[in-house]
């Protein structure tokens, strides 16, 4: 019996079917994706330019339309920023400091207030439960800048050495979540403390932080959140 003929038309191989190209949106994602790893691993730092749209454009390997949409849609997300006749600069590490530093700018300071009593309380107990004895010479440290800072007499540097002591509680923590949460309200910490003490530094406005510290040294739990507690008011 004779074997019937091949089909004129038969399929072709798996290796012969050509792989689509890859989509518009696949490449803006990637590019996306690049940009923030980029700004992740400190190549770009915080408030520096990034390069112009053809050197990205050649460094990711994409074309100039796929950048500018990779970075407008990173500049809606609030990490960078695109300044007319300037460039386009890094104002945020990552998509949620910018979301929260945007819903901080409309808020009243005394829902502010009451951000940071959140986090600064719970994290000053847990740092009482967890801190260790390098966390202690941070502290140590931190506080000291911090009361030279008040001796200092200038409102700006007393505004970031406060804030540093606070960082410090946060990391001695120990809860990363909670650490990457607080940094993303750094912005609108920075002004409720100006405004708490500013716009001069008076002697009767000096919130005394040292108790703070030694609760967290003493392992007190209770103690440290009554401290954290105590100077985070609205009245």
């Amino acid at each position: 019996m004779t074997p019937p003929a091949p089909s004129p038309t038969s399929p072709p191989s798996p290796t012969a079917v050509a792989r689509p190209a890859r989509s518009r949106q696949t490449l803006v994602r990637q590019a996306i994706e690049s940009l923030r790893e980029q700004i992740a691993a400190g190549d770009w730092p915080l408030g520096s330019r990034i390069p112009t749209e053809p050197k990205l454009a050649e460094a990711l390997g994409v074309g100039r339309n796929t950048v500018r949409e990779a970075v407008r849609a990173l500049v809606h997300a609030g990490v960078l920023e695109c300044r007319q006749g300037s460039g386009t600069y890094v104002v945020s590490t990552d998509e949620l400091a910018g979301a929260v530093a945007r819903r901080c700018a409309t808020a009243a300071w005394a829902e502010t207030v009451e951000v940071r009593r959140a986090f600064e309380v719970e994290a000053a107990r847990l740092a009482a439960l967890r801190r260790t004895d390098a966390d202690l010479r941070t502290l140590d440290r931190a506080l000291a800048a911090r009361e030279a800072a008040w001796d200092g007499g200038d409102l700006t540097e007393f505004v970031e050495a406060d804030v540093a002591l606070h960082t410090a509680i946060l990391a001695a923590a120990h809860n990363d979540m909670l650490a990457e949460l607080y940094a993303s309200i750094g912005a609108a910490m920075r002004a409720t403390v100006a405004e708490a003490v500013g716009p001069h530094l008076h002697p009767d406005q000096h919130v005394d932080h040292a108790r703070l510290v030694e609760a967290i040294r003493d392992r007190d739990p209770d103690r440290a959140a009554h401290e954290a507690a105590a100077y985070l008011t609205t009245d």
